[in-house]
């Protein structure tokens, strides 16, 4: 969600000021893209993944300031929800030896955090959506205390002018409305990082949008929202919806959502902050005392605050980033298409084959969206979202076909062939992506096997509540998601 901000009321003259100044980050911004002044000595990945918390009857727990007090760990953070954290993994290079060790630090660093979860009677949960969350769970006052959270609601409730309505129809179909953003909260995920060099930017973005529907397919692990069974990847449904600033008829005259898959291909990064300053108000706007010009004519890097805040507010499924570190500024690709876990192995598998696809067909000599129309991307990364594993996406040169085929044929063997160009020892890569041959093999991710247990449980206990079940099926995934054992292998008793 970006930076913290403080509590207040904007005026006219502030979205006047901001306005002026956004422009001024941006000119500096292009003139930075011509010079080469970014970081591009190695590329580097990192990870943030989002959680829940429960309580012992496995409904969400609204403790996230007492869970981060006890786990005291900088690496967890607040998130929207009051039973939501997040854990931010530090960028490291791509190579075999960091997979292995990313993979035991990420998992000692979860089974602490639950240890000290534990101890104050909550339990952490990686996944896409709870399937026991309600309404109820689900109000203003769930949303977390940082400033920021309460502002942005302000903010997006004053753009819309009215509550907001949640329609999606999927197996079964949900109508209702919220009075805030606090549905947003249900929708937890994992977030991809890879820097870029500029040059290399707008390659990376469009291989990424080409490949979104095949990673939600895979790794889709939202099938429940409101007791109700509805996408296999709800969340993304859920999301788009819950942050909406658009009443009905600024959608019937086009305007933009700020939860965008986006309309064309790129050449540029700058396409994409240029995008974001003509398209859409600022929601936060926020004036830092850096004049950007000032900074960058004296050799200085600029911050261009003003440009990060709205940019974090405006939410692409591959959304791009601009970061100053230890006063070197760098670029990076955050890829916000998948939900959290199952379990860490299956986390580490789908990133694996993501940084891996990616580089594969940003490379190539001609490029697969030179041959797919945008509209058709789109329209593959709906299709994931709807049925999962079982979805049929179309790719140039087959035609429309199952996903799990087009992994299995195609796009398993291009994954491996770019983890290995990006210095991944063969067999850790082999292992990582072995999980997705066996989603693929046996048509299970996460989504799958929780409705496969619902639907199992209901049939032996039919006099149970819809509550109850889904009650049991999140305490059976809970104790397979400790096991680390991919999500595929998972037992239906």
């Amino acid at each position: 969600m970006g930076q913290d901000v403080e509590s207040r009321q904007f005026t006219g003259a502030d979205r006047q000021r901001y306005r002026a100044k956004i422009r001024r980050c941006l000119d500096v911004f292009s003139r930075m893209l011509t010079e080469s002044r970014f970081d591009v000595t190695r590329p580097m990945t990192g990870l943030e993944i989002e959680f829940n918390l429960v309580d012992e009857k496995r409904d969400p727990a609204m403790r996230n300031a007492e869970v981060l007090n006890a786990i005291a760990d900088p690496a967890f953070q607040t998130e929207l929800g009051q039973f939501n954290i997040e854990i931010n993994v530090p960028p490291r290079p791509i190579g075999a030896a960091n997979t292995v060790e990313l993979e035991r630090q990420l998992r000692e660093s979860l089974n602490q955090a639950e240890e000290h979860s534990r101890g104050i009677g909550t339990h952490i949960v990686m996944i896409g959506i709870l399937p026991t969350i309600g309404p109820e769970h689900l109000t203003r006052e769930s949303l977390s205390a940082n400033p920021r959270y309460a502002i942005l609601n302000e903010q997006i409730f004053d753009a819309r002018g009215e509550d907001m309505p949640i329609d999606i129809v999927g197996i079964e179909r949900l109508r209702t409305h919220a009075d805030s953003i606090a549905p947003e909260s249900a929708c937890t995920s994992l977030q991809c990082h890879l820097q870029v060099s500029p040059q290399h930017y707008a390659a990376t973005w469009n291989a990424a949008q080409c490949i979104a529907g095949v990673q939600v397919a895979l790794g889709a692990n939202s099938p429940f929202f409101f007791g109700k069974e509805l996408w296999r990847e709800t969340r993304i449904a859920l999301f788009e919806q819950a942050t909406d600033t658009r009443p009905e008829e600024l959608k019937a005259q086009g305007v933009r959502p700020r939860v965008w898959f986006g309309e064309r291909w790129i050449t540029s990064i700058f396409d994409q902050f240029e995008e974001n300053v003509r398209y859409f108000p600022s929601l936060l706007p926020i004036c830092a005392d850096e004049d950007p010009v000032e900074v960058h004519e004296r050799g200085d890097v600029p911050s261009l605050t003003e440009l990060r805040i709205h940019n974090g507010t405006i939410y692409r499924w591959n959304r791009p980033v601009y970061d100053v570190v230890r006063d070197t500024p760098h670029l990076r690709v955050e890829n916000r298409v998948l939900p959290a876990g199952p379990t860490v192995v299956d986390v580490l598998a789908n990133a694996s084959f993501w940084y891996g696809l990616v580089h594969a067909l940003a490379t190539e000599d001609r490029p697969l969206w030179s041959r797919m129309s945008f509209a058709t991307a789109e329209e593959n990364f709906d299709a994931g979202a709807r049925h999962g594993i079982d979805a049929h996406v179309y790719w140039p040169g087959l035609g429309e076909v199952p996903v799990t085929e087009l992994v299995l044929r195609r796009l398993l063997p291009m994954a491996r062939s770019g983890r290995d160009a990006g210095g991944v020892e063969p067999s850790v890569s082999e292992r990582l992506l072995g999980v997705i041959e066996g989603r693929c093999k046996t048509s299970t991710n996460g989504a799958e096997w929780q409705a496969r247990m619902f639907h199992r449980i209901s049939e032996q206990h039919r006099s149970m509540e819809r509550r109850d079940v889904l009650r049991a099926v999140l305490s059976r995934y809970i104790d397979l998601m400790h096991s680390n054992e991919p999500v595929h292998t998972w037992p239906l008793d």
